[in-house]
């Protein structure tokens, strides 16, 4: 189905795996348009709960962009590069179902800014993270910038990307870059999988507007579609549009305080309201109704998505 993708949907978990191993999985123009039809099978397929980016072989998840396609582009296609990668990374961020990165070696450039988009990391001992760009006179183009300084902070952040320096995986984990190291590189897919299965075993529209609410708070990714629907019920549930802003505004959301427009209102989201009506939202789900008989019955609950 792909030519640079390798997949398996096991249990709910789609296993998206970069294979070009031989150019340690960089990122050419057909890695990055097949994750943007991976990225659309995961929105569209229901029987999808959950996936991971990971790369082939033992040594890189993606070592970076493909150079070599960088020689000769104008301003103009430079820019454009980047906004078609920022796109594809930002639907990534935005996903309803949860998207994990399972680092097996070099998260370098690109490979960094498309793990810092999913929801959550995980990696190898041996894995290596940056964002050496500046070595080519150039500079993070895929959203490294933003999301680098909002996991790490300011400081740390510039540090890394002015330097061009490698971070070691204890270290990325010390500040917040990682979530977990295993120390096998045939434990890495397998503890994925286990975080994964116990997410898949929540109410899926619960995880969804989480998910949604998180990213506000961050700035990062909105679970909005373009034309201003909103698509954080991708399980059969209704998706109801009276809170969705009028697009996606991508880069302009913010806040808590630093912006108490109300939901709804173009470019803004309010973080603590948006908060507040999905809770209510959650109320009107058959899920909510299950989870709380089966917690007084003392029973699992068996949660549809509904």
């Amino acid at each position: 189905m792909y030519k640079t993708l390798l997949t398996d949907l096991t249990d709910n978990i789609l296993t998206v795996t970069i294979h070009r191993p031989d150019k340690l999985n960089a990122l050419n123009k057909d890695v990055i348009a097949e994750l943007g039809e991976v990225v659309t099978e995961i929105y569209d397929n229901k029987e999808i709960r959950s996936a991971i980016i990971t790369g082939s072989g033992g040594r890189a998840f993606v070592a970076g962009a493909d150079i070599s396609e960088f020689q000769g582009l104008t301003r103009e296609e430079g820019q454009a590069l980047s906004a078609k990668g920022s796109d594809i990374f930002f639907r990534i961020a935005s996903s309803p179902k949860p998207i994990a990165a399972a680092i097996n070696g070099f998260a370098l450039g690109g490979g960094c800014e498309l793990a810092m988009a999913c929801h959550f990391r995980l990696c190898v001992a041996t894995a290596k993270f940056g964002q050496p760009e500046v070595n080519l006179g150039l500079i993070p183009g895929y959203g490294g910038t933003q999301r680098l300084t909002q996991l790490i902070g300011k400081g740390r952040a510039l540090e890394i990307m002015l330097t061009g320096r490698m971070v070691e995986a204890t270290e990325a984990h010390v500040m917040g870059l990682v979530n977990y190291i295993v120390t096998e590189q045939d434990e890495l897919l397998s503890k994925t999988r286990e975080l994964l299965s116990i997410i898949n075993d929540k109410a899926p529209l619960a995880v969804a507007r989480i998910i949604e609410c998180a990213n506000i708070a961050a700035g990062d990714g909105i679970a909005y579609s373009e034309t201003g629907d909103w698509e954080a019920d991708p399980f059969g549930g209704d998706a109801p549009t009276s809170h969705a802003p009028t697009s996606h505004a991508r880069g302009r959301h913010k806040s808590g305080s630093d912006n108490p427009t109300a939901p709804g209102s173009p470019g803004s989201v309010n973080g603590f309201l948006r908060e507040q009506a999905a809770f209510g939202e959650c109320f009107g789900t058959e899920d909510m109704q299950e989870g709380a008989a089966a917690f007084l019955e003392k029973r699992k609950p068996h949660f549809k998505g509904k």
